[in-house]
């Protein structure tokens, strides 16, 4: 097995290794409404949000020996939650700009439906254009963008390190195409529950391997509930 085409078994320097949390429930999580970045109405956590949190930073606990740092998007909820990882882990929080969520402009708020009968026409071309954003938002483009120079920055500052970033479900979406080498369309592909685990693994010559994605505690995991 050549070094080429092995992600993650060439000798070199140390991985960084992202553990990537998306945030727990808000409002307009539990209603299905968009909900985008600093833009928006910028809701807390609910309660179950943070019991959610809760269950996944004790899942996470382990790991306190080997994180010193939580990094986070500035957007309220993802801030809470990196307060209550940090608190169990005993870590640092430090804000990344770059992993803010997608600002959806005129449809924060809203839900699929909502969107669907108010804006039939710009929902249909947003689901097929990544270049398109809706009224007065952003696009996955444009997002992709800002995701990714975050990305570098914390690949660069913490290089070598396992690092925690609670971020939200379209920035961790796009890290996981981009780490995967996929088109930038697989977001739509992709699903990612409340307060749930993404690993990823990037190594110095540019190569990454995803390691967990959608990863949840036993109590929340419905492959173990057999709910699925």
């Amino acid at each position: 097995m050549s070094e080429k085409t092995a992600r993650g078994w060439g000798a070199g320097a140390a991985a960084t290794t992202l553990v990537l949390v998306r945030h727990g429930v808000t409002k307009h999580t539990a209603a299905k409404a968009f909900s985008g970045g600093l833009g928006g109405d910028n809701p807390p956590l609910t309660q179950e949000g943070r019991e959610q949190v809760l269950l996944t930073a004790e899942w996470l606990r382990p790991l306190a020996a080997s994180v010193s740092t939580v990094v986070t998007s500035p957007v309220l909820r993802t801030v809470e939650t990196a307060e209550l990882v940090a608190g169990v882990l005993g870590a640092r929080i430090t804000e990344e700009p770059g992993f803010a969520e997608i600002e959806f402009g005129e449809w924060e708020g809203l839900t699929f439906g909502e969107v669907a009968e108010q804006f039939p026409e710009e929902m249909r071309v947003w689901m097929g254009a990544t270049e398109v954003a809706p009224p007065g938002g952003e696009s996955f483009d444009a997002a992709q963008k800002r995701v990714l120079a975050g990305l570098s920055r914390v690949l660069e500052e913490r290089a070598g390190e396992t690092v925690v970033v609670t971020s939200h479900v379209s920035p961790i979406k796009l890290i996981v195409a981009h780490a995967l080498g996929a088109p930038i369309g697989g977001v739509f592909s992709m699903e990612l529950s409340p307060a749930s685990v993404t690993v990823i693994s990037f190594f110095a010559d540019d190569r990454a391997s995803m390691r967990l994605f959608n990863g949840l505690p036993v109590s929340r995991d419905p492959f173990a509930a057999g709910t699925f």
